[in-house]
């Protein structure tokens, strides 16, 4: 029997643009497991296998699409998803890659919309991203 509760994982983001102003920032979303085949265990304590968090993934694609400055502010007017892989072993291997090139994970970009969220992201005050969502817990 699992229980509801709020997912959040953080990761590093990688600046694609730094001569150029383009608002563009990329990153893993979430990565499940390391590129060494290591499980990631996030900040509550969780595992998200790849399967569920590739769902995950085109869920929020389809339907959301959409960045918020800390979980509260949020909206097409803050960050808009320019740029979302899911990289499972099928498709690593799809690209010519070995396994272990790359983690099993979740790597997006984002265009931020709002100038004062793009300048905490180039002043370092936001350096990765965090995924919000509801889930239910399953003990393992």
């Amino acid at each position: 029997q699992g229980t509801q509760g709020t997912l959040t994982a953080k990761f590093a983001i990688k600046k694609a643009t730094t001569d150029t102003d383009e608002h563009l920032v990329f990153g893993w979303a979430s990565v499940a497991d390391r590129a060494d085949g290591e499980t990631i265990i996030d900040h509550q304590g969780d595992i998200v296998e790849i399967a569920e968090l590739e769902n995950a993934a085109y869920d929020f694609v389809q339907f959301y699409r959409e960045g918020s400055e800390m979980h509260e502010r949020g909206g097409l007017d803050i960050a808009v998803l320019i740029e979302s892989i899911v990289f499972t072993p099928e498709k690593i291997a799809a690209l010519g890659l070995k396994e272990g090139d790359l983690p099993h994970g979740w790597w997006v970009g984002f265009r931020v919309m709002d100038d004062v969220v793009w300048g905490k992201v180039k002043d370092g005050t936001y350096t990765m991203f965090s995924v919000e969502g509801a889930a239910a817990r399953i003990p393992a």
